[in-house]
């Protein structure tokens, strides 16, 4: 048997792709269109460098932070990602290993486990919504998210529903039936080790939502979901507003990347955003999320906590984004390809990866803690950070 213990996030990558089947596979790779987003969400980490130190250094170094009242041993948290039928257990598997790392679940309102088991695994789950459906079904699902324990909310209103990749879209079957078995067996059989997981448990891939489930209903397919998400006119400021006063409590709205909005964000009364770019699934030529970071967090860092998801693969580039000014990041394919190469423990891995490497750049910039972290610990490039949508 191979060690599956895996020394960077690129080597879960490679072994994930390897691993899955080509259509689970391609269904969390994403990215929109030509993928200019997606792309730039890496490359521009790539794009910021250090200057480090080599002498008064320090022993010990601390990463401990807290987010939406939720103290977390290193600035990652999970980012809510769709269905993670990646593994048999499934977001189950992802609040474990996090909770076992000391930090933040946030749990996809189209996961394929309930939210009422995912934070029997960790308590301190975040619980996604999307502007969905009806105000009043809204409501019933976010009193359920109260009901099983959740610590907070999270927003998602970065989407546009832009379909069609140039590499071409991976084929989701509505459900799991004998006529998806016969047509997507022979791509299961090509990777054994994966179907062999699935096969112990006698399980199948769950392609429902039960999150999305209203009382008394069988939960929606993941297409049946995401076509109510569809057909619901989008949200308004103020309807911004009235959501986060029927949650009454903490909540991020994540999405971010412009000043204005971030304004319009702190004004509607949440408690944290999120500046991001959906992972480069949503509008392509949308710049890299880590390049909008900082002016955001100058213009709102003040008054609300912000945090950054896209496109974090190493510890040093939570270290960058820490020192422009966010609290914490998000990891969304990181997590998942973890959960592919090796489940549970492969979380585990990854977030283990992230808090040494965090450690490495904290002792090379010679600080004690990610709290002193600061734009003169990094090398920024001239023109590399975008005040889009600042105020006049």
């Amino acid at each position: 048997m191979p060690n599956p213990w895996f020394e960077t996030v690129a080597e879960a990558h490679r072994r994930a792709k390897k691993r899955l089947p080509s259509s689970v596979y391609g269904a969390i790779v994403g990215g929109a269109q030509e993928g200019l987003t997606l792309a730039d969400n890496k490359k521009a980490f790539g794009e910021l460098g250090f200057a480090p130190k080599v002498a008064d250094l320090y022993a010990d170094r601390a990463q401990a932070t807290s987010i939406m009242g939720q103290p977390i041993s290193l600035p990652v948290l999970i980012s809510p990602t769709g269905i993670q039928g990646v593994n048999p257990d499934g977001e189950v598997a992802v609040a474990r290993a996090s909770a076992n790392r000391g930090t933040v679940m946030s749990l996809s309102s189209f996961a394929s486990r309930t939210v009422e088991d995912v934070v029997d695994a960790n308590p301190q789950t975040f619980m996604q919504l999307y502007w969905c459906g009806s105000r009043e079904n809204m409501v019933t699902r976010m009193e359920r998210a109260k009901a099983a324990g959740v610590g907070g909310a999270i927003l998602t209103l970065d989407w546009s529903f832009s379909d069609g990749r140039d590499w071409g879209s991976p084929v989701i079957p509505e459900k799991v039936d004998f006529k998806t078995i016969l047509k997507h067996g022979p791509d299961a059989l090509r990777h054994p080790r994966w179907l062999l997981e699935f096969l112990k448990v006698k399980q199948i891939p769950d392609l429902t939502t039960p999150n999305m489930a209203l009382p008394g209903q069988d939960p929606p397919t993941f297409f049946g979901a995401y076509w109510e998400w569809m057909q619901t006119p989008p949200p308004s400021w103020d309807d911004v507003a009235w959501l986060v006063a029927e949650w009454d409590g903490p909540i991020m709205l994540k999405g971010i990347i412009r000043i204005d909005d971030a304004k319009r964000a702190v004004a509607a009364g949440v408690t944290a955003i999120s500046v991001s770019n959906h992972g480069g699934n949503n509008l392509d030529c949308t710049p890299a999320s880590i390049r909008a970071l900082g002016p955001i967090a100058d213009a709102v860092g003040g008054e609300i906590e912000v945090v950054l998801d896209g496109g974090i693969r190493r510890g040093s580039d939570v270290v960058k984004a820490l020192a422009f000014g966010a609290r914490a990041v998000m990891i969304g394919r990181a997590g998942l390809w973890g959960l592919a190469a090796n489940g549970q423990a492969g979380v585990e891995n990854v977030l283990d990866l992230l808090r040494s490497e965090i450690d490495s750049a904290l002792l090379g910039l010679g600080k004690a803690s990610i709290h002193e972290l600061g734009r003169p610990d990094i090398v920024i490039p001239t023109g590399f950070e975008l005040a889009l949508g600042r105020p006049e």
